[in-house]
């Protein structure tokens, strides 16, 4: 991809445009399409995704998502600051995405609608990329629609996308509709809603789960589901869709879903957590190949 090809929002001031080129380029390796590898689960979903059956026990050690993002194929390692604050400085080869906000999953939903504020500000995002000299090419947020608390996190959302902008930072959402509301959080009517909203706020890109249809035989599953995400992709314009992985599944069958969200719905990328994680290193880098390998074609 050249820079010429790439969208540059007005929100980034005309001295930073190469430095969000730059950052741009370095995050979806020059293909336009971001690989993510999603380590923010260590807050989100606290240790039951890191130890356990089916789990292999090097995930037990949060240093084992630094060697996978410093060894496989991805495009940038998304995580919270304090976490790549302390491994960071061992690990100066990956490209980072600050997640600014998280929350456990302990409340649930039925106790309470969720909400996550901020952990940290753009501001303070680029002053640690100054003091540590890693390569932070972005910021991320979630946002949960439909949560009675939602318009707190839509405001804190869009001034940290602009703020990102000014800043030469790519601006990434994570929009999941979330809460007593939300009837169903995976139709493609509410997914296309979701990637509108990262739309709407001057997202680069909108982090959802794939839209999903019960009613068909598994087989038809994955192209089914991927042709439910083109009216999500369509909803979001400019801003490019890319789905998250989801539970940890085989790797054949999981790289089949990855083919059909990319070249069948339309996706420009993923968000790749459990699935490589709780690999062995050796497994989750030979996986990162083959999805590499999707994206690129």
């Amino acid at each position: 991809m050249k820079k010429s090809e790439i969208n540059v929002p007005l929100s980034v001031p005309k001295k930073m445009q190469n430095v969000y080129l730059q950052n741009y380029l370095k995050a979806t390796r020059d293909t336009g399409k971001l690989f993510l590898f999603a380590g923010d689960q260590k807050i989100e979903h606290l240790n039951k995704d890191f130890f356990g059956s089916g789990i292999d026990k090097s995930d037990a050690d949060p240093e084992h998502l630094f060697k996978i993002a410093s060894q496989g194929k991805v495009g940038a390692f998304a995580t919270q600051l304090g976490l790549i604050s302390m491994y960071g400085c061992d690990y100066k080869n990956v490209n980072y995405i600050i997640k600014l906000n998280s929350k456990t999953d302990l409340v649930s939903v039925k106790q309470k609608d969720p909400i996550s504020f901020s952990l940290n500000t753009v501001n303070e995002v680029v002053e640690f990329k100054k003091n540590s000299d890693l390569d932070i090419v972005g910021v991320g947020y979630t946002i949960y629609l439909g949560s009675e608390f939602e318009g707190q996190m839509l405001a804190e959302a869009s001034r940290a996308v602009l703020k990102a902008h000014e800043n030469g930072f790519l601006a990434i959402l994570w929009v999941y509709p979330r809460g007593k509301a939300v009837k169903n959080e995976t139709s493609a009517e509410i997914i296309a809603g979701a990637a509108g909203v990262a739309a709407c706020l001057g997202a680069d890109f909108v982090k959802v789960n794939p839209p999903t249809i019960i009613v068909v035989p598994k087989a038809l599953a994955s192209k089914k589901n991927a042709q439910l995400l083109k009216q999500a992709v369509a909803a979001a314009g400019k801003t490019k869709v890319i789905c998250s992985g989801g539970k940890q599944k085989k790797e054949k069958e999981f790289l089949k879903e990855v083919d059909d969200l990319v070249n069948i719905g339309g996706a420009e990328g993923v968000a790749i957590g459990r699935n490589l994680h709780q690999r062995c290193l050796a497994d989750a880098v030979k996986l990162c190949k083959e999805i590499y390998k999707i994206l690129k074609k």
